[in-house]
């Protein structure tokens, strides 16, 4: 069986490597299209998918010619919501107008029914996969659903698969938000057959816009235990050095678009700063950290002991590192979780309540004092002992391994009966 997989950034890249390398492993092929602003060349899983037998990985600048690029990308522009919030928004506005859906579809149909053409001519079955598409993604819904359309007509399965996780068990987390009703930018993962996400927190914002035979709850595959253990066997030479201190802490930040309340960040930082024998990472998000207050404090880049890491140092390689996470709601710490690392939900520090305060409230940093008593527990007493293992064990088992522990090949099973529908 074949699928062509379609990846644009380092969540989705991050999240489906594991099911395309299970798929593979199944001895099925494929083709992956990167379809991103940014290449990945030299990226670890890029690099360990190009290596697998039965994978043909190629961005989609080098399969088309250059002008037939240009118009996908310009049109691309012309239809993503960063193109409107910057200063070219109302010229990007008319422009969109003047170069109207009619007008667009021709390189739409053209850039469609080439890469069907290319990963399908000479099989009779098969499947299409994206990762979760929203109506704001930085990709052109527009083009997708035309893509889809014309794929489950030629009989291909079409699937969205998990490019995340659900950090958050509350809904008005980002600027903006004021209303508790359901979130239509969910609602475009309606064009496709399936629509795949890894637990139940995740399904509530997909459950208005579809029902139960198309929303499919099947668990983590980036933090499945499967995957967990070949990604150390996957992962590069760590830069980072353990020194002698005492305690090593990582500050995982969100987006800047969350409602996150940066004065308290900024007083956290230093106050665990000023405890002696303490190091402290904090990592920007891939995507937007330069947007972050934080990441500009000049008061935080002269500690001695506080460092801010550049994107080119993965988040395992933090994880590895650091003796404790401080979480702003991110799913990178659900890794630490599984591994019985501390993970400190520092929900206070946030618009939102997170997963892991809910499933493990020993876990939840309410207010200041909660930062320093925590921080003062670690140096004295080691970090031994922090989880109530009742509630990792539901955790786990809620959001990580909702369909067994065999999720990987739960996903491949799901990827087969799409590529056998016709």
């Amino acid at each position: 069986m074949k699928a062509l997989f379609f990846l644009r950034h380092y969540n989705d890249i991050d999240h489906i490597t594991p099911v395309i390398a299970k798929w593979v492993e199944r001895g099925h092929i494929c083709d992956i299209v990167m379809i991103g602003k940014k290449r990945f060349d030299g990226d670890y899983r890029i690099e360990f998918l190009k290596k697998l037998d039965g994978v043909r990985l190629a961005h989609l600048q080098d399969l088309l010619s250059f002008p037939e690029f240009t118009k996908w990308r310009l049109q691309t522009l012309l239809l993503v919501r960063s193109s409107y919030s910057s200063f070219l928004g109302p010229l990007v506005k008319v422009l969109a107008q003047v170069y109207n859906a009619k007008r667009r579809e021709a390189t739409w149909l053209r850039t469609t029914r080439y890469l069907l053409e290319r990963s399908f001519s000479d099989v009779g079955k098969g499947v299409v996969v994206f990762d979760w598409i929203e109506r704001n993604s930085e990709i052109c819904v527009e083009w997708v659903e035309i893509l889809i359309g014309i794929a489950r007509n030629q009989g291909l399965g079409t699937i969205s698969l998990p490019h995340g996780d659900s950090p958050h068990a509350s809904q008005l987390i980002r600027r903006g938000e004021w209303q508790l009703k359901p979130d239509t930018s969910f609602s475009a993962a309606g064009m496709f057959d399936k629509v795949v996400v890894p637990n139940e927190l995740c399904a509530k914002r997909f459950r208005p816009f579809m029902d139960d035979q198309k929303l499919i709850v099947l668990g983590s595959p980036r933090y499945s235990e499967e995957w967990l253990a070949k990604l150390a066997t996957l992962m590069p030479s760590s830069p980072l050095v353990r020194s002698d201190s005492q305690l090593k802490i990582v500050i995982f930040l969100r987006k800047a678009n969350f409602t996150t309340f940066w004065e308290e960040v900024s007083e956290v930082v230093q106050m665990i700063a000023a405890f002696p024998g303490v190091e402290l990472a904090i990592k920007p998000h891939t995507r937007g950290g330069w947007k972050q207050s934080l990441t500009k404090d000049t008061a935080l880049r002269r500690l001695a002991n506080v460092v801010m890491i550049e994107d080119s140092i993965h988040s395992v390689h933090l994880l590895q590192w650091a003796d404790v996470i401080i979480d702003l709601a991110t799913s990178v710490a659900y890794e630490a979780i599984r591994g019985g690392k501390p993970v400190l939900a520092a929900d206070y520090l946030h618009a939102g309540r997170s997963a892991a305060a809910m499933y493990m409230p020993e876990t939840e940093l309410r207010c200041r004092d909660d930062v320093y008593e925590k921080i003062n527990e670690f140096l004295t007493s080691g970090c031994q002992s922090y989880y109530v293992e009742l509630h990792r064990q539901r955790f786990i088992k809620e959001m990580l391994d909702v369909s067994g522990a065999e999720v990987l090949s739960h996903y491949v099973a799901l990827l087969e009966s799409l590529a056998e529908r016709k």
